[in-house]
């Protein structure tokens, strides 16, 4: 029997370097609007990055204050390393920066970061706790996960990004204590789904809790399970129909 997701799937992205940066926009602008309809918008609070397959020492990254729900690929802002704008449209958040531009830094195989303040996360990182194989979901996150123990205020200094990437290591998620979460993916479309996947599980253990002692599942299985369902083309592939629906919905985000 073959594993989920094992069977090969056609490339839709384009061969052209202006393809692949439209592509990767409208990619980045869907995720926005996902993450408004899912309520992770919390005023001018979290950012999606993604590495521009031209510049890779650049990143695009949303607008200050612009509402993840109105948020269209022409609209997104490239940034390079030091913080310089290289297309001059809006002001660019100084935590999306200290944080985002570490975590590229830190790692050159993520083409992309997904952070908000969203809920089901910044309640469960209240706990201090990392996330427990409880569901098959769940697993996708065993030993893959990190956490940054530690709160000191807003995220204003690099140095502070650089803890941050530390903290994540070669994972695709850090619970940031008190704060939230941090996903990140090789294509956008891997970090937005985790980061949802993410927050749903943070929600599901919650309830869990409040109502008894959930059952672990154990070592082998879960291991075994995060193979199954936490690879990055598991990520990328799974997206996939929120893509489609949001499309259908919003196709003004393509603009």
């Amino acid at each position: 029997m073959r594993e989920p997701f094992e069977t090969p799937l056609p490339s839709e992205e384009p061969s052209s370097i202006a393809g692949r940066r439209r592509h990767l926009k409208q990619r980045l602008a869907a995720a926005f609007r996902l993450f408004a309809h899912h309520g992770f918008d919390e005023g001018v609070a979290g950012h999606i990055t993604a590495r521009d397959p031209e510049h890779p020492h650049r990143f695009w990254v949303n607008p200050f204050g612009m509402y993840f729900g109105h948020i269209r690929a022409s609209d997104l802002i490239l940034v390079d390393a030091d913080g310089e704008l290289a297309k001059v449209r809006a002001r660019v958040n100084r935590p999306a920066f200290a944080i985002h531009s570490r975590v590229h830094a830190a790692r050159p195989d993520v083409i992309a970061a997904a952070h908000s303040h969203s809920q089901y996360g910044r309640t469960w990182s209240t706990l201090g706790r990392m996330l427990d194989p409880i569901t098959q979901d769940a697993c996708a996150f065993y030993r893959d996960h990190g956490l940054f123990d530690d709160y000191t205020g807003v995220v204003l200094d690099t140095s502070e990004g650089d803890r941050i990437a530390t903290a994540l290591g070669n994972k695709k998620a850090v619970i940031l204590r008190n704060h939230g979460l941090l996903t990140v993916g090789e294509s956008v479309e891997a970090a937005a789904f985790w980061f949802i996947s993410m927050d749903r599980c943070c929600h599901t253990q919650l309830l869990a809790e409040a109502a008894g002692k959930p059952l672990l599942i154990d070592p082998e299985n879960a291991e075994k399970t995060r193979g199954q369902v936490g690879s990055e083309r598991a990520g990328w592939f799974s997206f996939q129909p929120l893509f489609d629906r949001i499309v259908r919905e919003q196709p003004d985000l393509l603009e």
